[in-house]
C-alpha cells in the first residue's frame, strides 16, 4: 500500500479574517451615552451573531473570561500591539513599528505615499517593499501588514493543496498504468506440444 505525502500548509486562525474586515471605533449601540463607548475591542473566542467589535463596557459584561485584544489607531489606520497577538498568531515577516513606546502591527494594507513630500521621498528611497502590495518598508520584512501576510498564506496554501492533488493524481495514474501493463504482459512462452516422429512407412 502506497502512503500519500500531503504538502504541509500554514494554518490560519478562524478569527483572523473577521478581525481584518471588522470596522472599529464606531459608537457602541448598547452604551450610547457612556464616555468610553468606542468599539475598539475584539474577542478571539466568540463566534456568531454579536458584532465582532465592542466597547469597554461590553467586555466587562460579556467577555470577562475571554481572550480579548484591543485595537488602536495610528495615522487613521488600525493597529494591534505585538504583545497581544504574538502568542496566538504567526507574525513572522510582518513589519513592526514603535508607537507610544509599544511595538505594533498594522492590520491592513495602507496606501503608498505619493507626491513630492518627505514621506514619498523616503518610500522611494527604501530598498525594502511589501511582497503583496509593494509598499515601502523600513526594515527587511516581507509584509507591511497582517492582511498582506494573509494573502500570501492563502496563496501558499492553495499551491500546496494543488501540489498534493497533482501528486495524488500522478500516483493513481501510475498505479492504473502499472496494472494495465501487468495484465497485458505475456505470461511466458507457451510450451509446444510433444513432437511425433513421422512413421517409417510414410
Amino acid at each position: 500500500m502506497m502512503l500519500r505525502r500531503v504538502a504541509s500548509s500554514t494554518p490560519v486562525p478562524e478569527w483572523l479574517e473577521a478581525l481584518l474586515t471588522t470596522r472599529f471605533f464606531l459608537a457602541c449601540g448598547a452604551h450610547p451615552a457612556s464616555p468610553r463607548n468606542e468599539c475598539n475591542m475584539f474577542c478571539l473566542d466568540c463566534r456568531g451573531a454579536p458584532p465582532p467589535a465592542f466597547c469597554y463596557y461590553c467586555r466587562a459584561h460579556r467577555h470577562a473570561s475571554h481572550r480579548v485584544i484591543q485595537i488602536r489607531r495610528s495615522s487613521y489606520h488600525d493597529v494591534v500591539r505585538v504583545s497581544e497577538v504574538e502568542d496566538v498568531l504567526d507574525i513572522t515577516g510582518v513589519q513592526t513599528y514603535v508607537i507610544n513606546s509599544a511595538r505594533v502591527l498594522f492590520l491592513n494594507e495602507r496606501p503608498q505615499p505619493r507626491g513630492a513630500g518627505a514621506a514619498a521621498g523616503k518610500a522611494a528611497a527604501s530598498p525594502y517593499n511589501c511582497e503583496i502590495c509593494g509598499r515601502a518598508l523600513l526594515d527587511p520584512f516581507r509584509f507591511c501588514s497582517l492582511g498582506c501576510k494573509l494573502v500570501d498564506t492563502k496563496r501558499s496554501n492553495g499551491h500546496a493543496a494543488a501540489a498534493a492533488d497533482g501528486g495524488a493524481a500522478n500516483e493513481e495514474a501510475e498505479e492504473v498504468g502499472g496494472s494495465k501493463n501487468a495484465a497485458a504482459r505475456p505470461q511466458g512462452r507457451r510450451r509446444k506440444g510433444i513432437p511425433h516422429r513421422a512413421p517409417f512407412w510414410s
